[in-house]
């Protein structure tokens, strides 16, 4: 293995706690991630406290994992790469905390992992063709970025939410009509059954930059729309509110990313983050992209959702660029895509 470049990747930016081990940027060895899923359902959301401590309880466990589900030990990895932003300040402290103490022990290497990054590269794993330049659009819980993939670890961020992410979105309006937590695979399923077209909700614009996203409006056309039906005592039809909401966004998120593809004369794009699990969003995206010619890539949603695997293929491209952090890494809740501590 001794040409091979073996990452193991650690991620803990939010609620689940995971390990992976990575060779040369495209193949998972392995992909541990331990969810919190349950134990957050308990409060309707993510309690930050609550996830910090479960990920000290669990983190050295999915690292011992990762590395015995691939075979390997610590003395055949190459390096070490771990999430430190964005993210809940005291889960990505576990993880940055856990990844320093591997390399300082074994001296190998350690390279910090923008998370926005490393769903990005998600897309490598699954997609062994693929190759920037390409465009990418990152829906999750606490983001949503269109962006222009220029060259590995270089981005330009042509568009983003001014409010809400699209995957909160989705888990506040799961929880105004009473479907709980999390709230994307919920509508999901639910808007199976509805019409989409059956209630007309607002598609937002930005009008100084028509590549941003907006959607607390929609959000609030929401609640606006459930509580007038209360106010009339009117039945609400849970599947309809679900799937008219669900359309909404994602024709904004198709329209804005169409539009950007168009004006740039990109022939690739891709998506990522955990919304991109959403079975509607793929299929629309995937029509969209079949009728003006562009190939459409995406990982499947174990890659989708917060995983240590798209790190180690993030953390690979930041190695082989040269990118080391010190043993001063630090997290840093807030950073931004294509900056670097």
């Amino acid at each position: 293995m001794s040409e091979d470049v073996l990452i193991l990747a650690i991620e803990s930016s939010c609620d689940e706690t995971a390990a992976a081990v990575v060779k040369n940027g495209r193949e998972c060895l392995s992909n541990v991630i331990y969810s919190q899923i349950d134990l957050h359902t308990l409060y309707g959301g993510v309690v930050p406290e609550i996830a910090s401590r479960k990920h000290i309880e669990k983190v050295n466990q999915v690292i011992d994992k990762a590395l015995k589900d691939a075979g390997v030990t610590l003395d055949d990895i190459t390096a070490i790469a771990v999430t430190y932003g964005p993210g809940l300040v005291g889960a990505l402290l576990v993880g940055v905390s856990a990844a320093k103490a591997i390399a300082f022990a074994s001296g190998k290497p350690l390279i910090g992992v923008h998370h926005i990054e490393g769903h990005i590269c998600a897309n490598y794993i699954e997609n062994p063709t693929l190759e920037p330049p390409f465009h990418c659009l990152v829906v999750s819980g606490g983001h949503t970025h269109l962006v222009r993939v220029e060259d590995y670890g270089k981005y330009t961020i042509l568009g983003k939410t001014r409010d809400d992410a699209a995957g909160e979105a989705f888990d506040k309006v799961a929880r105004a009509i009473g479907l709980g937590y999390p709230g994307g695979p919920k509508i999901d399923k639910l808007s199976n059954e509805g019409n989409p077209e059956a209630i007309v909700f607002p598609r937002a614009k930005v009008s100084d930059n028509v590549y941003d996203f907006s959607f607390s409006g929609l959000k609030s056309a929401v609640l606006n729309y459930l509580n007038g039906c209360e106010m009339k005592g009117e039945e609400v039809n849970r599947a309809d509110v679900a799937a008219s909401f669900q359309k909404s966004v994602i024709d904004v998120l198709v329209s804005h990313s169409m539009e950007a593809l168009a004006e740039h004369h990109a022939s690739k794009f891709a998506i990522a983050g955990g919304v991109a699990s959403n079975a509607h969003l793929r299929e629309a995206m995937e029509t969209a992209c079949k009728e003006r010619g562009i190939e459409f890539y995406h990982p499947s949603p174990i890659l989708c959702t917060d995983n240590a695997a798209m790190i180690g293929a993030a953390g690979y491209y930041e190695y082989i660029a040269g990118t080391r952090s010190g043993y001063d890494l630090n997290a840093i809740p807030n950073l931004k895509l294509g900056e670097r501590a």
